[in-house]
């Protein structure tokens, strides 16, 4: 079912950041403030308002209890996410791919940053997480393996504990799957030892990026609550200067 969701989901964000980009080949001047594409822009705000609901529930203890009565967390945290997708794409079609105005191109670059941050908070980060936890599992196992061959090398004859010749294109032909019997025990260590060496420098880096996928938790709410002024703003701004078709 997550598998499932995430398709959906990255489908959806690939939409939204090629669509946006559709001022390149098509602008409508007048389409955000006729009545069709003022529906567009009602529903997407409407859309963009319900991923509220879920941190509020999660953060707010009294509002938590009342809200899990009727909606469960994950169906909240998939109404999050689902309309947080559709609201912005039904907003790029609310603009008309028309970026004139400087309040509607913040809201709109916001509008992206918002989706990108949080896509990466719920797949991306979860996905390095699941990688690190596998690849600790084959590094227990390797080294495992090391000490084992190890102890094979301490009792092998003096005559059998040297390396290959050339112990670089033994080790990169393991590595293939090419398993050369003539490295006999050091060559097996080396072999070994480099496979540690590989995983452990793939965990390293795999938690560099989980420690910088973190910091989006941060961004991805500095960035909502701007986009919520930003919105708010450009409601405003429609009501305040009237609607095209009622002039």
């Amino acid at each position: 079912m997550k598998e499932r969701e995430g398709i959906i989901v990255g489908g959806g964000v690939c939409l939204l950041l090629l669509a946006w980009m559709g001022f390149f080949f098509h602008s409508s001047p007048r389409f955000a403030g006729s009545a069709v594409g003022a529906a567009f822009g009602i529903a997407g705000a409407v859309l963009m308002l319900f991923p509220l609901a879920y941190p509020v529930a999660k953060r707010i203890p009294f509002l938590h209890a009342r809200m899990t009565k009727h909606v469960s967390m994950p169906t909240l945290l998939a109404l999050h996410i689902y309309a947080g997708v559709l609201g912005p794409i039904l907003a790029i079609i609310h603009t008309g791919h028309k970026y004139e105005s400087h309040l509607g191109i913040a809201l709109t670059a916001i509008m992206l940053l918002v989706v990108v941050s949080g896509f990466v908070l719920r797949y991306l980060l979860t996905y390095v997480g699941h990688e690190i936890s596998d690849k600790l599992v084959l590094l227990q196992t390797a080294r495992g393996d090391l000490d084992s061959a190890w102890g094979v090398l301490e009792n092998a004859p003096v005559e059998m504990r040297a390396l290959p010749r050339a112990p670089l294109v033994v080790a990169g032909l393991a590595s293939l799957g090419l398993d050369l019997s003539s490295g006999g025990p050091a060559g097996e260590v080396m072999r070994i030892a480099e496979s540690v060496a590989d995983l452990e420098y793939a965990i390293r880096t795999d938690e560099l990026f989980k420690r910088w996928f973190a910091r989006s938790l941060k961004l991805h709410i500095v960035l909502s609550v701007i986009l919520y002024v930003l919105l708010s703003l450009h409601i405003w701004a429609g009501i305040h200067f009237g609607l095209r078709w009622f002039s």
